[in-house]
Formats: structure tokens, sequence, C-alpha cells
């Protein structure tokens, strides 16, 4: 165990050491998927309302998963671990500094079946916060400090619901509650969430579709929702 983690976070860490990919998604990679690997950052740290989880919004005009709210995250490049390419995006992406982050450990490989992607989520302490902004405007639109008070808010949770009829569990985070977290992220955060025991219970009937600027031009969101496999979102970096 590490001795500079605040209260708060012991069963974070506990739980990394813990779970298993089942209990975060229905899909995990097989023996012979040779799939292309991936990391994401899950970096947790104390903000002016305790706990908080970083999250990034994808610029709202790119072609693949505009608007998308994820984790830092993308391939690994060749020699790299996948703490190295999680902290690495991080930096690219936000200008994280990565000697500021102690990692607390990975949760499991989870696999996109539709892209064959397997995906290491790194889980990280922010011991030393520093500034962070939009390194590329044509990538991120915005940068989110989510409070966990605020995602395990019964209020802030729904129900999102995509034009094809494939629905799952969400958030609505940002200053406003205006900003959609669902898919891969969501997906994880809401999972990890239960099996730590923090999630409270929340009206699922609560349905929110999703808004136009997140489906212009993805057909592959469709394809993935009308095959039910979007509670695993690719990161696509």
């Amino acid at each position: 165990m590490s001795a500079d983690l605040p209260d708060w976070m012991r069963p974070v860490e506990e739980a990394v050491a813990a779970i298993e990919a089942t209990d975060l998604t229905r899909f995990v990679p097989p023996e012979d998927a040779d799939a292309r690997e991936g990391a994401v950052l899950m970096l947790f740290g104390e903000g002016p309302r305790g706990g908080e989880v970083l999250l990034t919004e994808r610029a709202h005009d790119m072609r693949s998963h505009p608007g998308q709210v994820s984790f830092p995250g993308g391939s690994i490049d060749p020699g790299e671990t996948v703490v190295e390419a999680a902290l690495r995006e991080a930096e690219e992406e936000i200008g994280l500094v990565p000697d500021s982050v102690d990692v607390v450990g990975c949760l499991p490989q989870l696999w996109l079946p539709p892209s064959n992607f397997a995906v290491t989520p790194v889980v990280g302490w922010w011991r030393e916060p520093s500034a962070v902004g939009v390194v590329s405007r044509a990538e991120v639109h915005a940068i989110h400090h989510a409070a966990i008070a605020d995602l395990v808010d019964p209020d802030n949770r729904i129900t999102v619901r995509h034009p094809v009829g494939y629905t799952s569990p969400g958030f609505l985070i940002g200053p406003e509650r205006d900003v959609i977290l669902w898919g891969f992220t969501g997906g994880i955060i809401a999972r990890l969430f239960d099996f730590l025991g923090w999630t409270r219970e929340w009206d699922a009937s609560r349905v929110r579709d999703l808004p136009a600027y997140m489906l212009a031009g993805d057909s592959r969101v469709q394809r993935n929702a009308r095959a039910g496999m979007l509670d695993i979102e690719e990161p696509d970096r």
C-alpha cells in the first residue's frame, strides 16, 4: 500500500488489486484476439469539493466520437509499457506532468470487439496537481475535473439513449450539467463505483438522448450500437 494516499483513495487501491475484467465489462480479450493494445489514464485527485476524476471532452468536429468524454489515452507505442503510454498520452493531450502522478495500479485489460482493441486503464493518484490545459483544440474541446460527489449524486445519473435504440448508464457533468459522460469511460466509472459500493440509488427511467454533435459522421458508433457493444467505446486516439 502507498503511504501517500488519502483515506478515501484506499478503497480504490484495494479495488484495483481485486477487481476482475468481468466486473467492468462483458467483453474480455479472447486468447486468439491478437488485439491492438492501448492505455488510458484514470486519474484521481483532490479538488475543492474532495475527490475528483480528470476527464477530457473530445473536439466536437472530430471525425470519430466527436464530443465524447474520455480518459486521456491512446495506442501503446513500440517498447512502451501501459503506464508509460497512459502518462505520455496525458502529457501530449493536456500537458499533464507525468512525475506528478503516483500509479496506483492497472485495471484488467478490456476488449473492444468491433476494432479488436485491448485497452488497459491505468489508475493514478495526482500527488502534485499542476496546471493542465487543452494542448490541441483539434483534439480536445474541454477538460473536466469531475467531483466524485457529483458523479455519485443521483440527480446527475441518467440513462443515455442512442438513436438506434441502444441505452446505457450515463452521467451529467460540467458546470451546467449539460455534458454527457457515457460509453467506455462512463461504463468503467459506473461499474468501478458499483464495485466500491459508492453508487447511490438513481432513477434509470430518466432518459437523455445523445446530442446531434456526438453522432455527426460517426457511422461506427451507429454500427456498434446496433450490435450492443457500446458499453465499451474505443479511445481512438
